[in-house]
């Protein structure tokens, strides 16, 4: 018979979708680009709402958002804001659809700059996952600072709360709690 598992207590544990993303992708240090701006827009659009919400319109947006390909957002023009605004699958926000474009602009600047995402991001911690403590928290001097970078380069939906949940995504901010049985696997010290 298998242990019962430890995960984070925010883990919804009658979710299945809440329960994978918790098991297989949170707080992996991920460094692929195409995942990295996957993760990026969609934490922009959960601003305001719950990360369920956004994990179950997943593949909705996947389809809209042309599999996240981020040349193809940066492209997207009225008509397809419109299309977007009609689509039931995913977050009718104008704002927050208007901002990914700008956003997926922004991405392909740093990409340019950088070489890559997964550089720009990481570079704020030397390529490293940054402990982060077990407060119950929203914001870090590390959020603040890379909020504030992205804001200079005219990014939008991008505060400090919306950048701390996506740094604890990605792994930069390593913030499994101590009893999760994750917590080790994802962090390196």
């Amino acid at each position: 018979m298998e242990k019962e598992r430890t995960r984070c207590a925010w883990v919804k544990c009658d979710d299945p979708i809440y329960v994978k993303y918790h098991d297989e992708e949170w707080g992996v240090p991920l460094h692929d680009d195409h995942a990295l701006y996957e993760l990026f827009i969609l934490e922009t659009f959960q601003a305001g709402l719950s990360w369920a919400t956004i994990l179950h319109k997943r593949e909705n947006f996947r389809r809209a958002y042309e599999g996240f390909i981020p040349a193809r957002v940066a492209a997207f023009d009225a008509a397809k804001i419109e299309e977007l605004m009609q689509d039931t699958g995913i977050v009718r926000n104008r704002r927050k659809i208007e901002a990914s474009i700008v956003n997926s602009r922004v991405f392909l600047e740093i990409v340019k700059e950088f070489g890559s995402f997964d550089r720009y991001i990481w570079g704020f911690t030397n390529g490293k996952p940054v402990r982060e403590s077990c407060e119950l928290r929203t914001t870090s001097p590390l959020s603040d600072a890379v909020s504030k970078d992205l804001k200079k380069r005219g990014m939008k939906f991008v505060g400090s709360t919306c950048i701390y949940s996506t740094l604890q995504a990605i792994g930069v901010l390593a913030a499994h709690t101590d009893d999760c049985d994750w917590s080790r696997k994802c962090f390196i010290p």
